[in-house]
């Protein structure tokens, strides 16, 4: 095995030095990032799931890293150039991708774009590498007070919303057409649950890099409905599945000083391996209890 790897896996179940770095400021704002992240991807993860919006999270994160080049080029809060990107980039789906047939094609030419000006954009920074570098796989522990008041913020604002359109939302996301036919906004109710997942994927960058997000905003919800078909139950196992991965993948990194998103992304996808595991058992056993028609 690998000198450095062994070092890691000995590193990472030292919880003496774990204790010791929790006494740290930085990294209880980090804990506390984690959490409202890890609380804002399980409300949203499920609904992201049902109405097969997956490959619009993941465009939605990349153009977040445009905006967030943008920002560091430029001087300014690389938090709120993520937000700016990805809520640009969400409005732009929700406008654009109407038609179920061009959806993927459209985020597919909006991303391609957006990332070769991201490209352009950390070439041109004058920095750092390792800073530019960040905005791909995360830097939690430089969230910072500032950082922690925009997540604050923007959770209330997202968690705000998301009470007051979750009903006609849920309705919309299961039955769009039915939905329509009794009146429900379907088309503006898409174009403000984009930009919802444009903020909660602009701050995820933060913490697992614009290139891994869908680890928190789909994983866990994937996982989640794997066992149970019952929306509300779905969002609780989400909100648990995803806090656990944010939280916990902290935790195993600060000892060892790995990247925190690999340990995000590896607990994210065990959840979902026992997850799936378990429901094909379930699935299974339901099988055979089926009476067989005469």
């Amino acid at each position: 095995m690998n000198d450095k790897l062994a070092e890691v896996f000995s590193k990472m179940f030292d919880f003496s030095i774990t204790a010791n770095l929790l006494s740290y400021d930085f990294v209880q704002q980090a804990l506390l990032a984690a959490f409202i992240l890890g609380l804002l991807a399980g409300m949203i993860g499920p609904l992201i799931i049902s109405r097969q919006m997956s490959f619009a999270v993941h465009g939605t994160s990349e153009l977040s890293l445009t905006g967030a080049a943008a920002a560091l080029l430029a001087g300014v809060s690389v938090g709120l150039g993520a937000i700016a990107g990805s809520v640009i980039a969400a409005i732009l789906f929700g406008i654009l991708g109407t038609k179920a047939r061009e959806r993927d094609s459209v985020i597919g030419v909006i991303m391609s774009f957006g990332l070769g000006l991201s490209v352009l954009l950390m070439w041109l920074y004058p920095g750092r590498t390792g800073t530019s570098f960040s905005l791909l796989v995360g830097q939690i522990v430089g969230v910072g007070n500032t950082g922690l008041t925009l997540m604050l913020i923007c959770a209330v604002l997202v968690l705000g919303v998301l009470a007051v359109v979750y009903r006609p939302l849920l309705f919309a996301s299961t039955d769009p057409e039915v939905a329509l036919a009794r009146g429900v906004p379907v088309r503006a109710l898409s174009i403000v649950f984009a930009v919802l997942v444009g903020i909660t994927a602009a701050l995820g960058v933060q913490i697992v890099g614009a290139l891994l997000v869908l680890s928190l905003l789909i994983t866990p919800a994937a996982a989640a409905a794997r066992i149970t078909a019952n929306p509300l139950r779905a969002t609780y196992l989400s909100c648990a599945f995803a806090l656990t991965a944010a939280v916990g993948g902290i935790l195993l990194s600060l000892a060892p000083g790995v990247p925190v998103s690999t340990f995000v992304t590896t607990i994210s996808f065990l959840i979902y391996v026992v997850c799936r595991i378990i429901g094909s058992r379930r699935d299974r056993n339901a099988g055979r209890k089926v009476p067989i028609a005469a």
